[in-house]
């Protein structure tokens, strides 16, 4: 596709109305704007239609029916354009700051907790040549920007001027603090298994079937990613932060129309950040589980995506079944179950690095 956009849109329009010593110039940066938009515009086509997905998945499994009526052009088409209504809503729905505010700050917060989620994906390689920055140092990357988010929501609950989302915001900062570190160890045990802090070279040390991908000799670890990839997104059962029966939305409790509904957007681009990093480092990436095979065993962008919606679903399926956890057993699991299990585990696979322990280290 950017190979179409480049040779059949810039390219006839660069010769036409650039100087021939400034052209490759041109067109690169035609290139990475052209990726950047793909890239945004695609993570926010997924945002919307997870939300549908989440509420129609819930429903289904609480046995309900879920949105099913606003559709295009009067066709219904199972409520697909719920979203699209949302949106609408959202958009015209007044901005209203409360009068003892910090205005500044109070408009800040919501891009500061969007931009890191987006941000990250610059990094992300969808297949061997599909990445919009491959940067040696992506896995740091991906830490130091999905540690900033917390600063939108505590910067939320400051501005407001509320007891009740500044309480909230304390307890965000809390719990991502906490699980901050469990997520680091992790990544820290992909990093000594793969030996790299490329992500494509993450993937492809993972190369054969699906037993010589990292979810096995990393079990602990990909269990530990995923679950505190949940709790960093203020998702149920860990989403004290919106406690309503406690402490009324939390730190968003303020905020209306558009800058309610981007904090929403970030969460969900989060969610879908997680789920693709989570394939990405545990479970092949775009590898075929048939590497060898014709036609399965071909490594695909699908391969990626399909293994992004199971964990992605997952995320619906734990919302909608277990209950809200106390703060007290929150902070618990984070400190003294995950943070030792991280520990001892990168000391386990240190040792299988260094033996050559076969069929992941041979």
């Amino acid at each position: 596709m950017f190979e179409f956009i480049r040779q059949n849109i810039w390219g006839p329009l660069i010769e036409l109305a650039v100087p021939d010593a400034f052209q490759g110039y041109v067109l690169y940066t035609l290139d990475i704007f052209t990726k950047v938009i793909v890239i945004l515009v695609g993570v926010l086509i997924a945002f919307a239609y997870t939300t549908y997905a989440e509420r129609r998945v819930i429903g289904a499994i609480q046995l309900r029916i879920g949105p099913n009526r606003v559709g295009f052009f009067g066709f219904h088409t199972w409520g697909l354009a719920q979203p699209v209504a949302d949106g609408v809503k959202a958009i015209f729905k007044e901005l209203i700051i409360p009068s003892g505010a910090n205005k500044t700050l109070f408009i800040i917060a919501p891009i500061m907790s969007l931009g890191p989620s987006m941000a990250a994906w610059a990094v992300i390689p969808f297949d061997d040549v599909t990445v919009l920055a491959d940067i040696n140092a992506g896995l740091l990357y991906i830490i130091a920007l999905t540690s900033l988010a917390v600063y939108g929501i505590i910067i939320a609950g400051w501005a407001s001027n509320s007891k009740y989302a500044f309480l909230g915001a304390m307890r965000s900062a809390a719990q991502i603090v906490s699980y901050e570190i469990a997520m680091g160890f992790a990544l820290v045990g992909v990093l000594v298994a793969s030996g790299s802090l490329n992500l494509g070279d993450i993937v492809n040390a993972q190369s054969g079937s699906v037993v010589h991908w990292f979810w096995l000799p990393l079990l602990p670890l990909f269990f530990i990613y995923y679950i505190s990839g949940v709790a960093e997104t203020n998702r149920s059962p860990f989403d004290v932060v919106e406690g309503e029966t406690e402490i009324v939305a939390g730190f968003q409790v303020e905020y209306s129309g558009l800058a309610f509904a981007t904090f929403f957007i970030a969460e969900y681009a989060n969610m879908i950040l997680v789920s693709v990093l989570t394939a990405i480092l545990f479970w092949g990436g775009w590898l075929s589980p048939f590497q060898g095979l014709p036609l399965l065993g071909e490594s695909s962008i699908l391969w990626l995506l399909l293994k992004s919606s199971f964990f992605l679903y997952t995320f619906l399926w734990i919302r909608a079944t277990f209950p809200r956890y106390r703060y007290d057993q929150i902070m618990r699991l984070g400190w003294k179950v995950f943070v030792p299990i991280t520990i001892v585990w990168i000391v386990v696979v240190a040792g299988m690095v260094v033996g050559g322990m076969p069929p992941w280290f041979d």
